[in-house]
């Protein structure tokens, strides 16, 4: 593995998911790992639940605590090399990871769940819910004392800064960085979910009340790309609502209703209009990942491979339409990708099949408008053993096993435009630092005569002959029919010409 770990501390979709004018195409073709081509109410409950635990990594940060239940609304691999930190602490050691592999027999994607650490999309500030060490002998047995913490990115080196205030935060609270440098935190205070923005001011912590909800269940979406503005999702069994909770002209502002249960969050655009969430309708049919335009507030299909599989966005990069998917349309959950835009089908690589794991895509390397394949992809892997980081590419075909430094806020991180993988992390000795990680090279392609996905570890799968067209050569590709699944065979190469 090339290169190492350096820490410093201190508008329309077109093509075969959603068509220009806002029409859908569903019915995404399905191959197995082929070639890589160039105003209602909710009610009731329930959260995506989380994956499973994993080696050697750094340990958990502090939770931010997990959305509480829905409801109705009121409104006002080897070590890396060339290691250099600035704590003059190295990584966890990765003894016992697996080899990279090429193929497998498990990895099975997780559900979304929110990171320790929530980074604005520019990359620019974040936030945490951390806790205040106690005092020895001064223990009143309440438990820890939480508050809000928010880390500054973008300057020579990162720093962070508490946000306390007169009273600890409950460790269920959520807090979500703007990138004004102020931070969203969501409190649960007797059956509502009240909304500040939090900002240092001199010694001390100010605070700008934002008005709340009356909801059962909560979920704060991801960053959108303005870095501006926040948006909750209230799931309910027969209609969720979108809400617009920070950058309104008053109080939390009712967006968009989604008929049916709903779940996840990826943002589809840098306009931060198109919004894609996971659905089940009533009637404990399928799950499906629908696109919401917060414009008009109209709802369309985004996913659906075969009629009764359950096809989840795990998460979406604006700048290339690279699309991370989970399913069970091939028999199993798997984690799959698909370019948004292309008419080309939904891969399921053999790689991401890794025996008692489960894998949770986490970045992708942005600015790759025309190189979706070559995007570089960090996913949360969680075994037995504990927790580290994996790397991929569409296009090398191979998962890449890495230890994260030790401490890291696991599944925080992000990609800058050269792919370089940036890793926050934090413990006793290093309150705030980001670790640098280059994404490691993969081999070129190579025809093999045996079969691919029986290939050794270190040899990619070959690149089939068939369906090999760029994903994204022309700007406006030519409609056409996707294929259903019963008629793309789950073989290599199979795909539409």
């Amino acid at each position: 593995m090339s290169g190492g770990i350096t820490s410093y501390g201190g508008s329309a979709l077109r093509g075969g998911f959603l068509a220009p004018g806002g029409t859908v195409s569903v019915g995404v073709p399905l191959p197995a790992d082929g070639p890589a081509p160039a105003g209602g109410n909710g009610n009731e409950a329930g959260v995506p639940s989380a994956g499973t635990a994993g080696p050697p990594t750094g340990t958990d940060a502090p939770a931010t605590g997990a959305p509480v239940p829905p409801g109705a609304r009121q409104a006002p691999a080897p070590a890396p090399s060339s290691l250099r930190t600035g704590s003059g602490r190295a990584p966890v050691s990765p003894a016992g990871l697996p080899r990279d592999t090429a193929a497998g027999g498990g990895g099975r994607p997780a559900r979304r769940v929110p990171p320790s650490l929530a980074v604005t999309a520019d990359h620019t500030y974040a936030a945490r819910l951390t806790a205040a060490s106690v005092a020895a002998g001064t223990d009143d047995g309440s438990g820890p004392a939480w508050f809000a913490e928010r880390w500054t990115l973008d300057g020579p080196e990162p720093y962070a800064v508490s946000l306390p205030l007169d009273r600890p935060e409950e460790a269920a609270s959520d807090v979500l960085p703007l990138s004004d440098g102020r931070v969203l935190i969501r409190r649960r205070v007797a059956g509502r979910h009240t909304f500040s923005l939090l900002y240092p001011t001199g010694p001390g912590t100010g605070e700008l009340p934002l008005g709340d909800l009356v909801c059962a269940e909560l979920v704060l979406l991801p960053p959108p790309p303005d870095g501006m503005s926040a948006y909750a999702l209230v799931p309910g069994e027969h209609t969720s609502s979108v809400w617009l909770v920070a950058g309104g002209r008053y109080g939390p502002e009712h967006v968009a209703d989604v008929p049916g249960r709903c779940s996840g969050g990826a943002w589809l655009d840098r306009a931060g209009r198109l919004l894609a969430l996971d659905r089940r309708l009533p009637g404990d049919g399928p799950v499906k990942a629908v696109a919401v335009d917060l414009g008009r507030g109209e709802v369309t299909p985004l996913l659906q491979i075969t009629p009764d599989s359950d096809d989840r966005l795990l998460l979406a990069d604006p700048d290339s339409g690279l699309l991370l998917i989970g399913s069970d349309a091939p028999g199993e959950d798997r984690l799959g990708w698909g370019v948004l835009g292309s008419c080309l089908p939904v891969r399921f690589p053999e790689c991401l099949r890794v025996p008692g794991v489960t894998l949770t895509p986490f970045a992708v390397q942005p600015g790759q408008a025309l190189m979706p394949e070559g995007c570089a992809v960090a996913l949360r892997v969680d075994g037995a053993s504990g927790s580290w980081v994996g790397i991929w590419r569409p296009a090398g075909r191979r998962l890449h096993h890495v230890a994260p430094p030790a401490g890291w806020l696991t599944g925080s991180g992000f990609w800058s435009g050269e792919g370089v993988l940036h890793l926050p992390y934090a413990d006793g000795d290093t309150p705030c630092a980001v670790a640098l990680l280059p994404a490691p090279a993969d081999a070129p392609y190579r025809a093999l005569t045996d079969d691919p996905c029986g290939a050794p570890a270190d040899a990619p799968c070959r690149a089939a002959a068939g369906g090999t067209e760029p994903s994204a050569a022309d700007s406006t590709p030519p409609a056409r029919r996707p294929v259903p699944l019963g008629e793309a065979p789950l073989t290599e190469g199979s795909g539409p010409g």
